[in-house]
């Protein structure tokens, strides 16, 4: 029984696919610059393990003849489960639209023609998103000036921070940040300029 994913070819097959550029790609498409890293794999996994071990005891909770807390039960592990595809998800995507920064709960989408400026600056970030914060890289957005706006806003205020090199995709992959940076940066240079 052959078994593809073993032979040889799937080495070429993996670099013909990474020879496709993202500017060579559908650029109508959302599409996430680089891939999730092993920590946010790695808590996707366990979270999606909890849903399995709740939703197996919502069975037997049924099974037992208790349906309304069966019933609370599955709902718990459903919401477990999407909170899971959530954190799968979160990142930065972008494509001719715009830029959208997904979040675990919030996602937001900016044109390009709100976007000012992309760039990678060395400054105090957060570890892995808890409060204890290292010394390293962001990948900041500046917000375009919008005219007419009232009252001015100091630079901080406008400033987001997209990626980090200490976040859950790229706390062992510093190279991975340089060029997920990289590319997001000449999407917007190309698209807002």
């Amino acid at each position: 029984m052959p078994l593809p994913f073993v032979t040889a070819d799937r080495e070429d097959r993996v670099q013909a696919a990474q020879a496709v550029t993202l500017a060579e790609a559908d650029r109508d498409l959302w599409r996430r610059p680089y891939r999730p890293g092993p920590w946010r794999v790695g808590g996707g996994a366990l979270l999606l393990l909890l849903a399995s071990y709740v939703l197996f005891s919502a069975l037997i909770i049924a099974l037992a003849g208790s349906l309304p807390s069966a019933a609370v039960c599955a709902g718990c592990g459903v919401l477990v489960i999407v909170l899971a595809v959530r954190l799968l998800r979160a990142g930065v995507w972008v494509s001719s639209h715009g830029l959208r920064q997904a979040g675990l709960l919030r996602t937001t989408t900016l044109p390009w023609a709100e976007v000012g400026v992309v760039r990678t600056v060395q400054r105090p970030v957060r570890w892995l998103g808890m409060p204890r914060t290292v010394q390293g890289q962001a990948l900041v957005l500046y917000p375009r000036a919008r005219a007419g706006a009232g009252g001015a806003t100091s630079d901080a205020e406008d400033r987001r921070i997209l990626l980090t090199d200490h976040n859950a995709d790229f706390l062992p992959r510093r190279p991975g940040f340089e060029r997920a940076a990289d590319v997001i940066e000449s999407w917007a240079a190309e698209s807002c300029g």
